[in-house]
């Protein structure tokens, strides 16, 4: 029997909220250090930030 992905809250990765880069276009899911400005949030990686 395999381990699900559960962090403390109970959230499977799986339904963490995603978003679309701006910049590659792809799906990018949530993640811990940007839960203060998700709002904020339109690029996947500083690679897509800065390009």
């Amino acid at each position: 029997m395999g381990r699900k992905h559960v962090n403390d809250a109970g959230t499977r990765k799986g339904d963490l909220p995603q978003k679309v880069c701006v910049a590659c276009g792809r799906p990018f899911a949530w993640r811990r250090k940007w839960a203060r400005d998700w709002d904020q949030v339109k690029f996947c990686s500083d690679r897509c930030r800065d390009g």
